[in-house]
This record gives C-alpha cells, structure tokens and sequence, in this order.
C-alpha cells in the first residue's frame, strides 16, 4: 500500500490514504500481475474498458467526459513506462471531481444517490 501512496504522491502530494488504499482494495487481485497492476495508454480497448468500468460504472462519469480525463491522465503520466494503476484510477477520480465518492464514510444508494459525511 505504501508504495502505491507514494506513487500517486508523486502527482498528488496531499492524496488521501484512506482513498487509495479504497482503489487498492477495488482492484484486488489485479495488483499482483505487472501486467493488469499498470495501464496501458497506447491500447485503446484497455482505455474503453478503463472509461467505462472505473469512470462511468463506479465514477458516474459521461463516456465523453470519460475519455476526455483518461486522455488528461495518460498525457500527465507520459513520462511514466510503466502507469501504475492505482495512481491512474485516483487522477481520474481527482479530474473527474469525483474524490469524495472514494472516501470510506461515503455511501451510494441502489438509486444512485450519494450520502457523503457532513462536513
């Protein structure tokens, strides 16, 4: 976990723990192979799969929007051979203004409404 905070620091200084380590926990068993724990920018299939699983079905985010912050990410961690996963999932979630959905304490109806902890 730490290695992955540090990752996504590395964009984000004050990223939250307690939101990476709830992506950490999305992506599960994904991590421990190299090739499913990184995102590929050059496939687009990987990229569809990416806008429409994380940003659209967790992240509520409109396909074009989707696509339009995936290809801000890819483009922010260009310099990066290998992209981490966890770090591109949060700088989507982060562009998207979609954080706070991540937090522990918040909740996401049947209905779609969602209940964040009062401030």
């Amino acid at each position: 976990m730490t290695d992955h905070l540090a990752d996504v620091r590395r964009y984000d200084a004050l990223a939250d723990e307690d939101i990476v380590g709830r992506i950490v926990k999305h992506l599960g068993v994904a991590l421990r192979n190299q090739d499913s724990a990184t995102v590929a920018c050059r496939q687009p299939a990987e990229l569809a799969r990416v806008a429409k699983k994380w940003c659209g079905k967790k992240l509520g985010a409109e396909p074009e929007r989707a696509m339009t912050v995936i290809e801000l990410v890819c483009e922010t961690m260009a310099a990066d051979r290998f992209k981490n996963r966890v770090t591109f999932y949060y700088l989507c979630a982060k562009h998207l203004d979609r954080l706070s959905l991540l937090k522990p304490e918040t909740v996401v109806e049947e209905d779609g409404q969602v209940h964040a902890p009062a401030q």
